[in-house]
């Protein structure tokens, strides 16, 4: 899963990202409401950590903003504000869920699964799609009981082709979500990845789980 971390307070935010990073999130990292409205708008996000105080834009406009734009990613309010005016008017501008400063990491990283998995209306972690079975919060899969060997890109791929499993993916949307904004991308390792996830999760080539619509992209055809 990749997150978007908008927060100013540089040593709050660095250590959060770690947090999150080691817990197996991607996590890109913005220190002011235009720049995380930028990287919320231009890159796939699966969900939003945003604090109220910002420089630049308001964190309350940035959420305003996304819900305007008809984004409807999770989105994890922090503040420092503690009345429950503050709450309500964070929650009725668009955000799903917040936190108080300070808090525990554990209570955070608690939001932010419960946040995904309402998103990917599934009432566990783990999501079912006729013979594969994927654990979000493990970051494995299994088909037909058995555990998958995916490298960390394979299962990224997986993950996102479940997620936007009612659509086609183009590559460009997979390339983004696959690395950073800021590096170099090759199609050919995309096109690499795909034709290895697709023999992992189909040897025998009777299953045919990922389906390519040419010039247009990717869609995954379990249900």
């Amino acid at each position: 899963m990749r997150l978007l971390l908008i927060e100013d307070e540089a040593p709050l935010r660095l250590t959060l990202a770690r947090q999150l990073e080691a817990d197996g999130y991607r996590v890109d990292q913005a220190n002011d409401g235009e720049d995380g409205l930028f990287q919320a708008r231009e890159y796939p996000v699966d969900l939003a950590i945003v604090d109220l105080g910002l420089p630049k834009r308001s964190g309350l406009s940035v959420v305003e903003q996304l819900r305007a734009d008809g984004r409807t990613l999770p989105i994890l309010i922090l503040t420092a504000r503690g009345s429950w005016q503050d709450k309500v008017t964070g929650l009725e501008a668009g955000a799903d869920d917040y936190l108080v400063k300070p808090f525990e990491y554990p209570e955070l990283a608690a939001r932010v699964k419960a946040l995904l998995r309402r998103s990917l209306k599934a009432t566990s972690d783990v999501l079912t799609l006729g013979p594969l079975a994927i654990d979000f919060s493990a970051q494995s899969a299994k088909l037909h009981g058995e555990p998958l060997d995916l490298t960390a890109f394979e299962y990224r791929v997986l993950e996102f082709l479940v997620r936007e499993r009612a659509r086609v993916v183009t590559k460009q949307e997979l390339a983004d979500y696959l690395y950073p904004h800021d590096e170099d991308r090759d199609s050919n390792v995309l096109e690499v990845l795909i034709g290895r996830l697709r023999r992992k999760l189909d040897a025998d080539g009777t299953l045919a789980p990922i389906e390519t619509l040419r010039g247009r992209g990717y869609r995954l055809t379990l249900q």
